[in-house]
């Protein structure tokens, strides 16, 4: 295991995109793939550039960088919802989603939301258990004909 780096945190720009849906289709094939069959990894990695454009745009979302180049990201809801938490497969085990989500933690305290959640692959369910995420549910997700386990996690916070 890498010992943690500090990744640079800011906020995603519109020139960020390419960048930003090339850690998706990395983490997922690369990733997910040791819980997932390809079926539903060739559902999962389907990306319409006009959709995650509008989406990046719409919601807070931040990226992490490593040496100048973009090694995660994360977004935020109004309601609460991380809708998405990817780390390039490079990079990692070494802080940079942990870094991620803090900074979503803090915008959730200046929000005065009174919880996160999120719906958390198999992949990523230890991820958030160790972040103090709890979870609601099992889920199975349909998806381009395919069907994929998912967990619905939450993490409450005390008085805000």
């Amino acid at each position: 295991m890498h010992s943690p780096i500090q990744p640079v945190i800011r906020r995603y720009e519109a020139a960020d995109l390419d960048a930003v849906i090339g850690v998706f289709l990395r983490s997922v094939r690369e990733v997910a793939s040791r819980d997932y069959d390809a079926g539903q990894i060739g559902a999962w990695v389907h990306v319409d550039r006009e959709v995650w454009s509008r989406r990046r745009l719409d919601r807070p979302t931040w990226v992490a960088l490593i040496d100048g180049a973009i090694a995660g990201f994360i977004d935020l809801e109004g309601s609460g919802h991380i809708d998405m938490l990817f780390v390039d497969p490079a990079c990692q085990r070494i802080g940079v989603a942990s870094a991620l989500l803090d900074t979503v933690e803090k915008a959730a305290h200046m929000q005065r939301l009174a919880l996160l959640d999120t719906d958390a692959s198999i992949t990523a369910r230890p991820f958030f258990e160790k972040h103090g995420f709890q979870i609601v549910r099992s889920q199975e997700v349909a998806l381009r004909g395919q069907r994929l386990t998912n967990f619905r996690m939450e993490k409450r916070f005390g008085a805000v």
